[in-house]
């Protein structure tokens, strides 16, 4: 197998037409340190209250030895910041043109302890019921973001390159993978159709990302956003984040409130008796 070094890695002046040029041929992308190492110390320390109360996971999908920390806007003012990163933001918009608009999916601290398995290799898009969407129709922008140093004895995630063109149901073994080592600050992108999974932690260190997913606006969340962000969190928000969570309308009219109304009504904000800006 050849090294990690063979992934593609971005550096962190990329544009965005770059990383979905990238996603579109190999299904993922490296950026180096797209934020100081020192941002991600400093949500790390926001939310090792939540992280350190996580239990692990209940059976080998989730990882009897990892654990899984959600409600990240609630919880860190630093992971919003991640959140609406501008690299990210317009990476997403251009690889989700296709929808008329694109929500938060999922956040989460990934945290592998030592003596993990590997995760079996899998695509974020499954959790639709595992709907069989063309292989040509994109759902997922999907940031892994690395909170400390990502090496491969650690249990780096693990990527097939090329694998989003695989289709449904293929079953891919570890060494068809390869680590996406990287450095703290940096961040992997990938499509949800591309087949990943964390690996296996051989050190005794934990290896932790922070899991930021975007999908498109007219989809279930993973993660419901309107019960992990209590509303009081919620009313001082920026509109930007907010329409991320879901107070906006996905396609024509997906989501209002109040009988036609745009959802950010809700929070005090927009104008009653219009949606979205339409009369």
């Amino acid at each position: 197998m050849e090294d990690s070094m063979s992934l593609i890695h971005l550096p962190n002046n990329v544009s965005a037409s770059e990383v979905v040029q990238c996603l579109r041929e190999h299904g993922y992308a490296i950026i180096d340190k797209l934020v100081p190492g020192i941002a991600m110390d400093r949500i790390a320390v926001e939310l090792e209250p939540y992280t350190r109360m996580t239990p692990f996971g209940p059976d080998d999908i989730l990882g009897r030895k990892t654990k899984r920390t959600g409600g990240l806007i609630a919880r860190s003012p630093g992971a919003r910041e991640l959140i609406l990163n501008p690299t990210i933001l317009e990476t997403t918009r251009r690889f989700l043109s296709h929808a008329s608009t694109f929500q938060i999916h999922c956040t989460q601290v990934v945290s592998i302890h030592p003596g993990a398995r590997a995760q079996t290799l899998h695509q974020d898009e499954v959790a639709w019921d595992m709907f069989p969407f063309p292989h040509d129709y994109h759902v997922q922008c999907n940031t892994l973001w690395a909170m400390t140093d990502y090496s491969e004895k650690m249990g780096a995630t693990r990527i097939v390159p090329g694998s989003h063109k695989a289709g449904r149901s293929v079953e891919f073994e570890i060494k068809d993978s390869y680590p996406a080592e990287m450095e703290k600050g940096s961040v992997l992108v990938y499509d949800g159709k591309v087949y990943h999974g964390g690996g296996a932690n051989h050190s005794n260190q934990v290896r932790s990302a922070i899991n930021l997913t975007y999908a498109l606006g007219w989809l279930r969340q993973e993660e419901n956003q309107f019960l992990s962000c209590p509303l009081e969190i919620a009313r001082k928000l920026p509109d930007q984040l907010l329409h991320l969570m879901g107070y906006q309308c996905a396609a024509f009219a997906l989501g209002y409130v109040n009988g036609f109304e745009d959802p950010m009504t809700v929070l005090g904000r927009g104008q009653p008796g219009k949606l979205m800006g339409r009369s």
